[in-house]
């Protein structure tokens, strides 16, 4: 009876530390149509947490502050689907721009990268 009690808690134990949050992405990276300097552009990412924990996105990391992104603050719940927005200043940027944003969160891959790309076409 001792021996049979003992495998069921290390069964559950192993169980829990198997539960972890998934990123899944419709699409990493999107491109946007070519823009005229001074532009803001956004996009919507949609994400599904595929793991079997909820999903918690702490933070994030970008290039510059010409670039935000807006996420949920409340757990994801396994098989849910949300999605971040991400924010561009097209001002004082021109030509060919590709642009990564770091997400940080509770997943089994602790960062996970989206990125964007555009062409501006500068002011006259």
């Amino acid at each position: 009876m001792k021996s049979l009690l003992t495998i069921i808690i290390i069964l559950s134990s192993a169980l829990g530390f198997s539960q972890v949050a998934e990123f899944s992405f419709k699409q990493k990276t999107y491109k946007f149509p070519k823009v005229k300097e001074g532009e803001p552009l956004s996009h919507y990412f949609v994400f599904t947490n595929t793991g079997n924990a909820p999903l918690i996105i702490d933070s994030y990391v970008v290039e510059c502050h010409c670039t935000e992104l807006i996420f949920p603050f409340y757990e994801i719940k396994p098989g849910q689907t949300d999605s971040v927005l991400v924010k561009f200043d097209t001002e004082g940027k021109y030509f060919a721009q590709d642009r990564r944003v770091i997400i940080t969160s509770n997943a089994k891959r602790k960062e996970t990268i989206i990125r964007f790309k555009v062409f501006v076409e500068p002011k006259e």
